[in-house]
């Protein structure tokens, strides 16, 4: 029985397992075993096996990872600061504090351990952007499924650029497979429906596929066989699933912060710890001395709000059509300098349409409506051997846009209008072997029979299509304005390259079409190169893709923020430089790159080319030359967003800064390779990208400035304690200052995460790729300016307090003394000053050079919110009675309060006056675009 002869599917004798099929039984007695047919499966059978074998997933073995994510948050350093303070607090007797540090120490934990699961949980939805789908044939007919819905018994077509979904076995065509992720093998193998005479291993079989590979050349049929955890790759899975996870440098930075902290505060707090006992005060004093000083010391909420701002940023940037896979690529696209794309579907829309035909001695425009005397007779031979050198399906119920590459679709479209339409049946009926398009070479070539199906040894017929350039040398004749084939002379080549170059001034795309008849009985060649030799070439095809709306004012927005943007493509270098042209890229004199002239340069005659400020049109690249222009970029110091949407994108994707991949055009080998997937393919997206990279990276510097700037005023109080030997009493309590940091400080620090972009962001050059969140700018204006400010506020309110009272240096402020109660409301005023202070440094940090007024008190009503919690917290701490005696603190006067009311407008007001000196004393942040960037204007 052949697999044609298949036995119709009985369900109830479907294997119960996966694992009960032999796959490399002859292949009748598999359909017979799976109980499918090369027609595929029903859609009611694939649901019941749906039940039966469950999903085609990998499943996570062990439970999610919480517990050691979870114990991680108490071996953070600040974690572990705060733990020596407890113990600290227990050894020196107040076990009140020390329970009081250790519910701080459970909190934060819990606290970011909440905020990295949301994390977590936002990037992997994200994955409902990007369904993996499979291309199968159920019922006969080709559709789209998802992965996941996968059975044995499917029918699988593979294609190039694909990732295999499944394991299966190929009925028919070959492909060549990368099988890295599964033998570690990084060559490409050939499979295909002809199996081995040898047995050897699984993963050897000639005529298996698996999954968890990906195609990089060829299209085969294929009959699933595993699927799941059932398949190779489920196998391996199951023996060792390790997920790692990937810190980006702004944590990296944040965190070796954080250890400085650390090592500041124990310092610190060792060295006034004699200090404190020398100067008088008794064990009890010292060290709460001391612990308020690593306390004060610590910033909380640093990197839990870090993590959620950069979940917030990946969230935003899918809502904007950019899947971000690691929240590291948000702060990198940031600092992005150059932009490599491919023109086709990133800047032009991807919908090609023939808009000119070339034939010997007649143009034609293949939009106008065909008329009595219609002159495109001979167009139809072009039409006819353009569409039989295809594989894209035109649209049809089942497909209604169609499949396929869009240049395909477009031949299968004029083929159509000019009455000779191909049928996906009829191509695949006169099909005798394909070559497929090849990056390198730039053509494709079928080998095809006209008519009804004949034996093998009838005539057949090749037809080629590609770059003229590519074509043309295969080409011995041409058809003569009579339809009849002649020598290819020098006059014919001259009179194609200049049909070429005016197409290609045009922005037209540019394929040239030709054929080549076997003599009766002639064997197939089984060799492209012969098989491509001798053409005569019919005739030229001119495709017409416009730029996208709005690419051209996203090339003006990368180019006023300073970055630069090369076109990186395998189309003809005058058609890619007139779009580039058209949308503003490379200017009036831009600069053309042959894939040819490329290979010639050295490395050091390339760093020149891209070292000059102009941009630059690269024609005709090869993978390899995409790869070489991105590290020669990378090498000179650039940080490189790369897009790309084919298997030969995958390597400098990889290599790239940011590699971009197309999410609807893009295939599954170019999406796995990238950081960032587009899911609608526009360049513009990329634009919005960077925006969104630069305004969550100052974001994140607002509220490290927010939450540094706090600590100044925390620890003086601590100082003037120590230092004056006990004569001046504890001006702030360690409780008082967790309530800062824990009850005020946290809302408003999450709402500068999401703070609106500051005017003018884009019109800043790039950041330097070495460029750190904190720096010596950031903690000046933390430490010198706001907190030093902050810090003379509170102390001031403090003494002012206490003298109001009638103390004296040295006069007891303990209980039952006359000045205990005047003692509790200068502490009270000290934390409360504190309060009001961090709301002005909350306004103060929303803009780094801008003024306030500039983008509005209520542009980020999240703020306002926060301040208010921030407001309702502490009156509940002053005037609660149960927070009274948890805190120390006591009822404070509306005279008390009108003097730490001008607080936060005394705070922001300095840091306004400090930032408007900058602004006079320098010119405006202005990125100077050359003169070759500038785009011709065309009346």
């Amino acid at each position: 029985m052949t697999a044609t002869e298949t036995a119709p599917v009985d369900s109830t004798a479907l294997p119960d397992r996966a694992e009960s099929v032999d796959e490399r039984q002859p292949l009748a007695e598999l359909f017979r075993d799976l109980r499918t047919s090369p027609s595929g499966l029903s859609e009611r059978e694939t649901a019941r096996r749906r039940l039966v074998y469950g999903a085609n997933e990998l499943t996570r073995r062990g439970g999610r990872r919480w517990p050691r994510e979870l114990l991680d948050q108490f071996t953070q350093p600040l974690a572990i600061l705060l733990a020596v303070a407890a113990v600290l607090a227990w050894v020196g007797g107040t076990p009140a504090l020390s329970i009081a540090v250790v519910a701080v120490i459970l909190l934060n934990a819990g606290f970011a351990f909440v905020q990295e699961m949301q994390a977590e949980r936002a990037v992997e939805a994200l994955a409902a952007f990007l369904p993996a789908t499979a291309l199968v044939v159920r019922d006969g007919v080709r559709g789209e499924v998802k992965a996941r819905d996968l059975v044995p018994g499917d029918v699988l077509i593979v294609a190039e650029g694909d990732r295999v979904s499944a394991d299966a076995r190929i009925i028919d065509g070959d492909v060549l497979l990368d099988l890295s992720s599964l033998t570690g093998e990084s060559l490409p193998v050939s499979r295909s429906a002809q199996a081995a005479a040898e047995a050897g291993s699984l993963l050897e079989a000639h005529d298996l596929v698996f999954s968890g590979s990906t195609c990089t050349g060829g299209e085969a049929t294929t009959v699933v066989t595993r699927t799941g955890m059932h398949t190779e790759l489920g196998r391996i899975a199951a023996l060792s699933q390790r997920v790692t996870t990937e810190r980006s440098p702004l944590e990296r930075q944040v965190r070796r912060a954080t250890w400085i902290i650390a090592v500041v505060a124990v310092a610190m707090g060792a060295a006034f710890l004699p200090a404190g006992l020398a100067a008088g005060l008794g064990w009890t004093a010292a060290i709460s001395f001391s612990i308020g000083l690593i306390v004060a010391n610590v910033p909380e909420g640093l990197l839990p709000t870090i993590t959620l701002a950069l979940a917030a940023g990946v969230r935003e940037l899918a809502r904007h059509g950019a899947v971000v896979k690691r929240l590291s690529a948000v702060e990198t696209l940031g600092s992005t300098t150059v932009i490599c794309t491919d023109k086709t579907g990133t800047l032009t829309e991807n919908r090609m349409r023939v808009t000119r035909l070339w034939l010997t001695g007649q143009e034609i425009d293949a939009t106008a409506p065909a008329t009595a005397n219609d002159p495109r007779a001979r167009a139809r031979v072009l039409a006819s051997a353009a569409a039989a050198c295809t594989t894209a399906e035109a649209p049809s119920d089942s497909q209604p846009h169609g499949t396929g590459d869009p240049t395909e679709l477009a031949l299968l479209r004029l083929a159509d209008e000019l009455g000779v339409p191909t049928t996906p049946a009829e191509r695949k009926k006169n099909r005798r072997a394909v070559f497929h398009f090849d990056a390198r070479l730039k053509r494709m070539s079928t080998l095809d029979t006209g008519g009804d199906a004949v034996g093998d040894g009838d005539a057949a017929t090749v037809h080629t299509k590609g770059a003229l350039e590519t074509v043309l040398p295969g080409c011995n004749r041409f058809l003569d304005a009579d339809g009849a084939a002649q020598t290819l002379n020098a006059e014919a080549r001259l009179a194609l390259q200049q049909a070429q170059d005016r197409y290609a001034a045009s922005g037209l795309r540019v394929l040239a079409v030709a054929q080549r008849a076997l003599e009766p009985g002639q064997s197939i060649p089984d060799d492209r190169e012969d098989a491509e030799s001798g053409l005569t070439l019919i005739g030229l095809v001119a495709m017409a893709d416009p730029p996208r709306k709005g690419v051209a004012d996203a090339v003006a927005r990368a180019h006023q923020a300073g970055m630069r943007i090369h076109v990186v493509t395998g189309d003809y270098g005058p058609t890619a430089a007139e779009i580039a042209r058209q949308i503003g890229i490379g200017g009036k004199n831009g600069r053309i790159v042959t894939g040819a002239e490329l290979d010639r340069l050295t490395d050091a005659e390339l760093d020149a080319v891209l070292s000059g400020d102009g941009e630059i049109v690269f024609a005709r690249t090869s993978p390899e030359a995409k790869l070489r222009i991105c590290e020669a970029l990378r090498a000179r110091g650039e940080v490189v967003a790369m897009t790309g949407d084919g298997v030969n994108d995958a390597p400098a994707l990889r290599h790239a800064d940011i590699g971009v991949a197309m999410g609807r055009s893009g295939t599954d080998v170019a999406r796995e390779a990238a950081t960032m997937v587009l899911t609608d393919d526009d360049f513009a997206t990329i634009v919005v990208a960077v925006d969104a990279g630069r305004r969550v990276f100052d974001n994140v510097r607002k509220f490290v400035l927010y939450i540094f700037a706090h600590a100044v005023p925390e620890v003086v109080p601590f100082l003037v304690f120590a230092l004056s030997g006990g004569a001046v009493p504890l001006p702030l309590s360690v409780l008082q200052i967790l309530a800062v940091d824990l009850g005020t400080e946290t809302l408003p620090a999450l709402a500068l995460g999401r703070e609106p972009a500051e005017p003018g962001l884009m019109d800043r050059p790039p950041r330097s790729r070495t460029a750190g969140v904190i720096d010596r700018a950031l903690l000046f204006r933390a430490w010198a300016l706001l907190g030093s400010v902050s810090a003379a506020l509170v102390m001031g309110a403090f003494f002012f307090t206490l003298w109001r009272a009638g103390w004296h240096s040295g006069d007891p402020t303990g209980g039952g003394t006359p000045l205990h109660h005047a003692y509790l409301q200068a502490t009270t005023i000290t934390f409360a000053g504190i309060v009001a202070c961090q709301i002005g440094t909350a306004f103060a940090a929303r803009t780094d050079r801008a003024s306030l007024f500039t983008i509005g008190l209520r542009s980020n009503p999240l703020l306002l919110w926060g301040i208010a919690f921030e407001l309702v917290f502490t009156a509940a701490v002053i005037y609660a009675p149960p927070a009274q005696h948890v805190f120390g603190t006591a009822a404070l006067s509306p005279a008390q309060l009108a003097v730490i009311a001008p607080f936060p407008v005394i705070v922001w007001g300095v840091d306004e006056l400090v930032r408007w000196f900058r602004r006079s004393r320098t010119a405006p942040v202005a990125v100077p675009v050359p003169d070759r960037l500038v785009p011709s204007v065309s009346t």
